[in-house]
């Protein structure tokens, strides 16, 4: 009976949300788009990593096209550009909002066959084309939360896409609103598609005098009602051992392997803390991702992270001593340890901004949402934007599961990101002059 009241009072809220007069095109854009292969490739050194990312930009540039909007290009690196002229006489600043093409290399990304399951009862939802991949409630609490809605899903075989397909239907389904209701007075509006955001490089070649926004909006979060102005900071980190080889028939004495002084110290980590199996909230970590080598010379390379930027490199610290303590029984070997900065936490920017994120909790607040203020523990592109001088927080996309064949979003959440974008749109010109 508890559940049957929460489902009833979640599609009342929907209902009344969907009173504001606005007829979506999400759905049927997200169900287009995830089945446009888009996967990004770590080890390509193009920009875009792969060329197919291009099919769906092409496919945005011409639906940006047929919106009305003029100033539409996709350049030679794959990035989408789009612009929406202000209709008013006030000074607002001009924000973009952003979302990644490319989906990630964890799971496929081809023929993705989504799945609409209308009317959600609360059950365990069973992919057809592989039965053993399993969504449950239990594992997957927000899905306990989505009775009524309409759950989205891949078939079993791939991931779904929803990271950040569902970010890009809801840029798209907005700006269809806004072109068909000039009415909803706003400033200038940059939309913006990226990349190779999920092997670390979607900002790279991102040419931000032709962007030319004063503060961006990643789509690109979870649970509805999240906003998130704080991530990780990262440095990535690379132990180069070189150790001394010989012949396995007579190495005794002689030879030490790089192999093994490597695996030793991986060993000696801490199994307690400093991992990410160990952490969570603001705990940073010290993680090995690969080994990769040979008996004369082998590399580990790991990944640093900490909230805290002091923190950080104490982790770096922290390394290597241990490396150099475990290098003390090999006289013969030597270690390199080089340290490179990946990106760095969003908030040491947006603190000075605090009205960007603000303003996503007034529009959230409007629409009657449940609003939590959080930490990523991770970056997103807005990381490295914050510091290219363009403050960028992180707004719900409404995906869960990301990166796995159990990927997941309901049209209605969607739907709601899409809300929350326009109410947003509205705020900056009601506060501004």
């Amino acid at each position: 009976m508890q559940t049957y009241f929460f489902a009833q009072a979640r599609r009342e809220n929907y209902l009344k949300f969907n009173n504001m007069g606005m007829r979506h095109t999400v759905k049927e854009r997200f169900l287009r788009y995830v089945q446009i292969d888009t996967q990004s490739d770590p080890k390509s050194d193009t920009c875009p990593s792969t060329m197919k990312q291009k099919d769906l930009g092409r496919l945005l540039v011409k639906e940006l096209q047929d919106l009305g909007i003029q100033d539409v290009a996709m350049d030679e690196y794959g990035y989408v550009y789009a612009t929406i002229p202000s209709n008013t006489d006030k000074k607002i600043p001009t924000i973009c909002f952003c979302s990644h093409m490319d989906t990630a290399p964890d799971a496929s990304g081809a023929n993705v066959k989504p799945i609409v399951h209308k009317n959600y009862d609360g059950g365990v939802i069973s992919l057809p084309d592989d039965p053993e991949v399993l969504i449950d409630p239990a594992k997957h609490k927000d899905l306990r939360k989505k009775i009524g809605h309409d759950v989205v899903t891949a078939s079993g075989l791939t991931l779904l896409g929803a990271d950040d397909k569902a970010g890009i239907a809801e840029i798209m389904d907005a700006a269809t609103h806004l072109m068909s209701h000039p009415e909803i007075k706003h400033g200038t509006i940059k939309i913006l598609f990226t990349p190779d955001e999920e092997i670390g490089r979607g900002v790279d070649k991102l040419d931000v005098e032709r962007l030319n926004a004063d503060f961006v909006y990643t789509m690109d979060g979870e649970e509805v009602g999240t906003v998130e102005d704080e991530t990780f900071s990262a440095d990535g980190a690379v132990i180069t051992i070189t150790g001394v080889s010989q012949h396995p028939g007579y190495a005794k004495g002689k030879m030490e392997s790089a192999i093994k002084i490597s695996a030793e110290i991986v060993e000696a980590l801490p199994k307690d803390r400093l991992s990410p199996e160990t952490t969570s909230g603001k705990e940073g970590f010290i993680h090995p991702t690969s080994i990769n080598g040979l008996i004369e010379q082998t590399t580990i390379e790991f990944i640093l992270r900490d909230f805290d930027d002091e923190k950080l490199a104490e982790h770096g610290v922290f390394l290597r001593k241990l490396m150099d303590k475990v290098m003390e029984k090999y006289p013969g070997s030597k270690a390199e340890l080089v340290i490179t900065e990946q990106y760095r936490n969003m908030k040491n920017v947006l603190k000075d901004f605090p009205e960007v994120s603000d303003y996503v909790v007034e529009a959230m607040n409007r629409l009657n949402l449940p609003t939590v203020k959080g930490s990523i523990r991770g970056g997103t592109d807005g990381s490295r934007l914050s510091f290219m001088g363009l403050p960028a927080p992180n707004i719900f996309a409404a995906g869960h599961a990301f990166h796995s064949k159990q990927e997941w979003v309901t049209v209605q959440d969607m739907e709601l990101a899409v809300k929350t974008i326009i109410e947003l749109i509205k705020i900056w010109e009601e506060k501004s002059r």
